[in-house]
């Protein structure tokens, strides 16, 4: 790294730092620094066991009981002992703490307005916050698999067909295109897996399964703010673990040649190309795999 690169993200961090207000005494003016109100943010927005709000924020156990004691001793939070498990302890906000809960919610929504308002373009802007908060939030990217019909899933699935509308010499029309039944990416014939980086979902992939000897990978996407970062391999590999799971020994899937990204992975993690297997009118390059017990 040159000396101009450190001296730009440690520019970024001082901007950072300073707009939103990190080393002030009263964050948001409400009276308490960051900390306790990260704490407070963390249980409103429906996380309850104190172990796991501790590994969301990042927190020794200690700074972690200090907050808790200080934001008790305001009446804003009650802590209790889990119901299962004395040791696991629960935290839920008190009628006061959700008055507090809310008034922070607004002022961090105005804030946010205030700093789109700062550029021209608002959505170069969030591009590039995206792209920060991947990559710093790399190792907290979660793969879960859900119902293709889900919110997240379909707002996955609309950016991809918007992408390949783009790339696509001939655009892009869902209804042309062989669409899966959402039936046939759910349990036990598939799996739609998402990926997530602190609610925001960030790519996807579905298992489909058939009744031809073979399932096949369909619908892979990465949002541009994560490429660069291994996710399409992660759920590339998220799918051969569940089709192995099912017993499927054979993978196909179909891809344009438009998608350098993607043929480049699949040739390079082992895919094979094969001959046309469907009459799909978009894709130009067929490939299969084989699947071993190796995971």
């Amino acid at each position: 790294m040159t000396t101009d690169q450190i001296a730009r993200i440690r520019r970024f961090q001082r901007a950072v730092t300073t707009e939103i207000g990190l080393l002030d005494t009263s964050f948001l003016g409400r009276g308490r620094p960051l900390g306790p109100a990260r704490v407070l943010n963390a249980i409103g927005g429906g996380r309850a066991e104190v172990s796991g709000i501790r590994a969301y924020l990042g927190l020794d156990s200690g700074l972690m009981s200090r907050l808790l004691r200080g934001l008790e001793a305001e009446g804003l939070i009650e802590v209790e002992p889990g119901a299962d498990d004395s040791r696991r302890r629960r935290v839920r906000l008190t009628a006061a703490g959700a008055q507090e809960y809310a008034a922070y919610e607004a002022l961090a929504d105005a804030q946010a307005l205030e700093m789109l308002a700062k550029h021209t373009a608002p959505d170069k802007l969030l591009a590039a916050m995206d792209m920060v908060a991947s990559a710093l939030g790399k190792d907290r990217i979660t793969l879960d698999a859900v119902d293709p019909r889900h919110p997240s899933a379909q707002a996955c699935m609309n950016a991809y067909y918007a992408e390949l509308a783009a790339r696509f010499e001939q655009g892009f029309d869902v209804a042309r295109s062989s669409d899966p039944d959402a039936q046939d990416m759910r349990p036990p014939r598939g799996t739609f897996v998402i990926a997530t980086s602190d609610g925001l979902p960030l790519g996807c992939a579905g298992l489909k399964g058939t009744d031809k000897g073979y399932a096949e990978v369909k619908r892979l996407w990465v949002s541009p703010a994560a490429r660069g970062l291994g996710l399409a391999r992660r759920l590339m590999h998220a799918l051969e673990n569940r089709a192995r799971d099912i017993g499927v020994a054979v993978l196909r899937l179909d891809s344009n040649s438009a998608l350098h990204e993607a043929v480049a992975l699949y040739r390079a993690t082992g895919w094979v190309e094969i001959a046309r297997f469907n009459d799909d009118p978009y894709p130009d390059l067929f490939f299969e795999k084989r699947l071993t017990d190796k995971r």
